[in-house]
């Protein structure tokens, strides 16, 4: 299902960095975030309420300027 708040993400298993883009245009790198974590975003309804409830607040991260 299509996200009203990510537009997309994509996943780096050597580095276990996850990089979301917003719809808002704003693009975060989220740090050493393991692939179940990443498999479960990606079978989740909601990847927003999913990203709240088990990325947002769990793990650093790095606005990204590109």
């Amino acid at each position: 299902m299509p996200s009203s708040v990510i537009r997309s993400f994509d996943y780096d298993p050597a580095d276990q960095r996850l990089d979301i883009r917003f719809v808002s245009g704003r693009h975060y790198s989220y740090l050493a975030v393991p692939q179940r974590e990443v498999e479960a975003m990606r079978r989740a309804f909601s990847k927003g309420g999913f990203f709240n409830r088990r990325i947002r607040d769990r793990y650093d991260f790095v606005e990204r300027r590109d």
